[in-house]
């Protein structure tokens, strides 16, 4: 298996076949829509919340709201519906989500989108939990993770889930390496080229990603959605505080597992920081499409199908040398 990460690879040019980048499409489907890019804002407090949650839906971007203020989660549902966008939430495994499902399930309130969130994916509770989900909301399109291995992509898709998501500690806020020696942190999107062989259904690669040009190297190794954390935690709309620094201004963001998130010092995986600040989400969505319309024309074709065609080489961290 060639072990690589995003910075290790340049992808290699064709010959462009469209007038303008504007040509370029950049679309993607997960499961009954299409969305403008295939970016999704991670599922964590200091980088969704309700507000924005209902402007990427309105805007046809893809979003899953985290999971950490479990009570809202049936009002979020609702309220989304109620003005005509599409729900995707976020749940565990514990008893109490068997619950909240059933419940769900008893209202008639059913969510178009449910991602299981959980930190080792690959395990006997969620599979459980994906059976259960598509047991009493056969409708609802269930994305499971995170895994890290063919095997484990294999088992939560033999389960039914609809997509899996890829990433094991490899995120900006991510100490899962450090703290377990376990992880996909320095070869992720050989993990995400890996686990996408084996895959029949969507690879959500979760993680890693440090540049608009990452988009693009996920799309060439398998993924269908790529999820960011760190790169969209920092605008003025991001639900994290706002902090000056000697001139410069922060935004606060932290990893699910932190102790900040968890409120206790327990099984903690994940570290709080601070992320430059970074304007209007608008705006780097925006750049993000143009870059990916940009890496289209540089793939030789007209959409993101082109992207997965091209070659490659493998250049071990020299990227920015010499920068």
């Amino acid at each position: 298996m060639e072990i690589f990460d995003y910075e290790d690879i340049q992808l290699i040019p064709n010959k462009c076949v469209i007038n303008s980048r504007a040509e370029a499409d950049t679309t993607v489907v997960l499961g009954e829509r299409r969305f403008k890019i295939p970016v999704v804002p991670a599922n964590m407090a200091t980088v969704i919340n309700e507000p924005l949650a209902k402007w990427l839906a309105s805007n046809d971007y893809f979003y899953i709201m985290h999971r950490f203020e479990p009570q809202t989660r049936r009002q979020f549902i609702e309220a989304m519906h109620a003005d005509d966008l599409f729900a995707s939430i976020s749940v565990g495994v514990k008893p109490s989500e068997y619950d909240f499902i059933d419940e769900l399930a008893m209202n008639n309130v059913v969510p178009e989108y449910v991602t299981i969130d959980i930190a080792h994916g690959h395990a006997d509770s969620v599979i459980a939990m994906i059976k259960h989900i598509k047991d009493v909301l056969p409708a609802t399109f269930v994305i499971a993770g995170n895994v890290a291995t063919p095997a484990a992509v294999r088992d939560l898709e033999n389960a039914g889930a609809d997509a899996t998501k890829v990433g094991v500690g490899p995120g900006k806020a991510c100490i899962t390496k450090i703290k377990t020696g376990f992880g996909t942190g320095g070869w992720q999107l050989a993990a995400v080229r890996w686990c996408a062989k084996a895959a029949r259904k969507p690879i959500i690669a979760d993680g890693g990603v440090r540049t608009n040009g990452d988009i693009a190297k996920s799309i060439r190794f398998g993924a269908t959605m790529v999820m960011i954390g760190s790169m969209l935690a920092g605008h003025q709309e991001s639900p994290g505080n706002l902090l000056k620094i000697d001139g410069k201004t922060y935004k606060q963001y932290y990893g699910s597992a932190s102790e900040t998130q968890k409120g206790e010092h327990k099984n903690v995986e994940g570290k709080q920081m601070l992320v430059p600040y970074r304007g209007h989400l608008a705006d780097t969505l925006n750049e993000m499409q143009e870059d990916l319309q940009s890496s289209i024309s540089y793939a030789g074709g007209r959409d993101l199908a082109a992207i997965t065609k091209c070659d490659y080489v493998v250049v071990k961290n020299s990227i920015y040398n010499g920068d």
